[in-house]
């Protein structure tokens, strides 16, 4: 990624978009002066990428996709679904910058349900499997996964050993249940690439980017994938079901 920012910014273009922390972050390193809008970027005040939301300052802003705080409602919904854990283990590239949030944002919620919770982190496809198939060999585990490019590249990986090992999983995006994971709670990734889009044109009509505010998600959705619960042996409560804005058959 530095090495693509670098590349983009000696191109002089009027605007570079950047998806994700350690895109945008690397982006930031190379120019000051390049308006710079950024998406899927979780708590970018905390990991220091913007002094203030509704003030970002320099040549920055862009949209959030979750705060570290939705940890906690994953771990809910977990529970929710399968209420005999005991256990849960989360993963993500341990190099987020995102990560000790994270980390403090779980270990809180799980006091309150009583599950011992621990960090499965991995930096490449062997890893996961590595932690994972540990993770797995004591009973009544569960996974959360979470929001990054390195588990969205390796999305159909953990899908699979998920299923081998029968974990009930929650993931941030509803293209993990669309293919064939079991249940996601995130924000509408279409509605935030789309409304990018809009700073994008105000900053080409002159405006300065680091006077328009960071804007937060508006639209959330839940997905459950009935035909993995049903493989996985997991009874999906009816009123979840009703809750859910997509249920795959």
């Amino acid at each position: 990624m530095r090495a693509y920012a670098a590349e983009l910014v000696g191109l002089t273009p009027d605007v570079i978009l950047a998806h994700s922390a350690p895109a945008i972050m690397a982006a930031q390193r190379q120019t000051r002066t390049v308006p710079l809008v950024f998406v899927m970027v979780p708590a970018p005040v905390e990991i220091g990428l913007v002094p203030s939301l509704m003030h970002p300052g320099g040549n920055i802003t862009g949209l959030t996709h979750f705060e570290t705080a939705m940890a906690g409602k994953w771990l809910e919904i977990l529970r929710e679904i399968s209420p005999g854990l005991t256990r849960v283990a989360f993963l993500l590239h341990p190099e987020h910058p995102a990560w000790a949030g994270y980390a403090s944002m779980i270990e809180a919620a799980a006091s309150s349900f009583r599950i011992a919770v621990s960090p499965a982190g991995a930096r490449d496809a062997i890893g996961i499997e590595r932690a994972l198939e540990a993770f797995a060999r004591e009973p009544n585990g569960g996974l959360m996964v979470l929001p990054d490019n390195f588990t969205l590249v390796h999305r159909e990986l953990i899908i699979a050993l998920v299923a081998r090992y029968r974990l009930p999983a929650i993931y941030p995006y509803r293209y993990f249940p669309a293919s064939g994971g079991l249940i996601s709670y995130g924000v509408d990734t279409t509605d935030v690439f789309r409304r990018a889009a809009t700073y994008i044109d105000r900053i080409l009509r002159g405006a300065n980017p680091g006077d328009l505010p960071v804007q937060a998600p508006v639209k959330f959705e839940l997905v459950v994938n009935l035909k993995t619960a049903g493989a996985h042996g997991i009874t999906i409560p009816a009123t979840f079901v009703l809750r859910a804005d997509e249920v795959i058959e």
